[in-house]
Formats: structure tokens, sequence, C-alpha cells
């Protein structure tokens, strides 16, 4: 699994994940992951379309992810899931959790909100 970060314009953080959210790929992702989403307040993007493959345990990362930002009054939403990805986010109740935009515009739109 490999983990990208840049900024946007308007204070957002892009963060892009590519490869398998398994077991080996959450173990991978998640010392950085977790310090570029939950070491301080911030609205995140995370681009999820080199996404290939999701598991429970690539879910556990993302939702305390996102669990840490909004403790902290940051927002962090998911956008570009491939359709098995956004299948099994949907499955286990993550759009009910946490916000899942089609694209990078749409996330942007829900981090102003």
């Amino acid at each position: 699994m490999k983990m990208d970060s840049q900024p946007l314009d308007g204070g957002i953080t892009l963060i892009r994940l590519d490869g398998r959210l398994d077991i080996e790929g959450a173990e991978a992702l998640d010392q950085p992951f977790t310090y570029a989403t939950s070491t301080h307040p911030a609205r995140i993007a995370v681009d999820l379309s080199a996404v290939s493959f999701l598991a429970s345990i690539g879910i556990r990362t993302l939702l305390s992810a996102a669990r840490g930002q909004a403790a902290r009054g940051g927002k962090l939403v998911m956008f570009g899931a491939q359709p098995m990805v956004q299948r099994v986010l949907k499955t286990a109740g993550v759009d009910q959790l946490l916000t899942l935009c089609d694209d990078l515009e749409a996330a942007r739109r829900a981090l102003q909100d």
C-alpha cells in the first residue's frame, strides 16, 4: 500500500492511497496515515480510486482516521472508490458514518460545509 499527500487550494489536504487495504496494506499504511490524519485539525480528502481491495481492517483504518479528525474539529471525506470498494463501504455501513463522494470536486464541496 502506498500513500501520497499534498496540499490543495483552500486549506485541503489530498491523500492518495494506492494498493490493497488488506491486513498487509493496513499495517504498512497505519503509521503514516494515522500521522497524516490525526495530529492536527484539518480538512482531508482521501482518494480511494487506486485502492483495488478493501478488507475490514482497512475500514477500521479509515474510520479511526475520520474519528480522529472529528475529535479535533477537522473533517475527512473519501472519494473515487472503485465499484467493488464502494460496495464494501456501503455494505459495511461506512457511508452512514463518513462522507463518500464520487470525485475530488464533490469532496471539496463536502469539506466546505
